[in-house]
């Protein structure tokens, strides 16, 4: 399962990776960009807190996506995309540049609260 799950998430980068590549169809462009930000999208159709369908959309939409727009990929698209996600994936992360990232969100959204709030 877990084997899986990091296909999906590799495959899902090579879509966006692919949707860039100025060898795909623009038509496939479109529907790679399409299935690249519903799957990394916080925002779902059905939202995850209805029980079973809330996860049932992401359990068909997202691979049923992926295996349309891989399919209609050319071949050595496919496989550049593919590498290039693999090598993105196998980067280190930082936890610090997510904390800076987490800290300018939230003062953003502060100063957003506090330009609001009546005075």
């Amino acid at each position: 399962m877990k084997d899986w799950a990091r296909a999906i998430k590799r495959d899902v980068v090579a879509v966006y990776f692919a949707a860039r590549d100025p060898a795909t169809p623009w038509q496939v462009r479109i529907l790679a960009l399409a299935v690249a930000a519903y799957a990394l999208s916080p925002i779902d159709l059905v939202p995850d807190f209805i029980p079973v369908l809330g996860y049932l959309d992401d359990l068909l939409i997202v691979p049923l996506g992926l295996w349309l727009v891989m399919r209609l990929l050319p071949a050595p698209v496919l496989a550049s995309s593919r590498a290039r996600a693999a090598a993105m994936l196998e980067r280190p992360r930082s936890m610090l540049a997510a904390l800076v990232i987490v800290c300018v969100w939230l003062m953003a959204a502060l100063l957003i609260v506090y330009w609001l709030m009546p005075r």
